[in-house]
């Protein structure tokens, strides 16, 4: 067994190329930064890798923003549900539908072909390297798949079994049919309960990463049967920082440090 801490939306750096491809100004930028990255996320995984002996557990964290690209949406438009609301593989529209990319600009198709050979096509690069190697050392791997959300519903949101007045949970808890064996659910909610923490099953969000060469393969033997397990943890913002500033509640951050530790813990303690 082995773990990969996956951290793809903690970022907020954006280089200054792809930063004059983006139509906002500086403020509207930095607005569209505090509402949409999972910001501390990759603090949540940091020293993690120590847990066990060398190499079992590794922590794959995204170095660029998600207005960069986002690694975790598919490519195909007819595939991805968000480009509904342009915000698929590289966004044009931002937390609250402000254009950020014009779409139909003439030289639109030119930029994301560009920006998914610079960023988005290394960086599953990288990550399907780093399971293969996983999983030629130890057999399986499991994806934690770490995030924060808003407590309140932000307006690209598609429906996600709330409504959107509903209070939210503490922690979502993402699956995956094939990938998300009910151990590994019963992991995270058992490390979830040992915090405080209230949960819910893919609500408001659903779903987890899978690396492409992985997804969906099960080897016909049932949920859970897949050499690559996955499950998301969505961890609501406002218990660990302050949505209006982004500052860090030194609390709240120790306590989803603990929660990712545990989870980590209860998956290695699975043989």
């Amino acid at each position: 067994m082995s773990v990969v801490l996956h951290v793809p939306h903690a970022s907020t750096a954006i280089s200054d190329d792809v930063r004059r491809g983006i139509e906002l100004d500086d403020a509207a930028l930095a607005r569209e930064l505090l509402a949409s990255c999972d910001h501390h996320t990759d603090t949540f995984v940091a020293g993690l890798d120590a847990l066990a002996p060398p190499g079992r557990v590794r922590a794959y964290v995204n170095a660029h923003s998600r207005l960069v690209v986002d690694p975790e949406r598919f490519l195909d438009p007819a595939l991805e549900a968000t480009e509904a609301v342009g915000r698929g593989a590289v966004y044009t529209h931002g937390f609250d539908g402000r254009v950020l990319r014009d779409a139909d600009a003439p030289g639109f198709a030119a930029l994301r072909a560009d920006l998914i050979a610079r960023f988005f096509a290394p960086y599953h690069a990288g990550i399907e390297q780093l399971v293969a190697a996983m999983l030629d050392a130890y057999g399986t791997c499991t994806v934690v798949d770490v995030h924060s959300y808003p407590s309140v519903a932000q307006p690209y949101e598609l429906a996600g079994g709330l409504p959107v007045d509903a209070v939210r949970p503490e922690l979502c808890i993402g699956t995956d049919g094939v990938h998300t064996p009910g151990w590994l659910v019963a992991v995270v909610e058992e490390a979830a309960a040992s915090l405080g923490l209230a949960t819910a099953r893919d609500t408001p969000f659903a779903g987890t990463f899978v690396p492409t060469p992985w997804f969906g393969d099960a080897r016909g033997e049932g949920v859970g049967s897949a050499r690559v397990r996955s499950v998301m943890l969505e961890i609501r913002r406002d218990t660990y920082m302050d949505e209006a500033t982004g500052e860090l509640h030194a609390d709240g951050a120790e306590r989803m440090r603990a929660l990712v530790r545990h989870v980590v813990e209860g998956v290695l303690a699975v043989q």
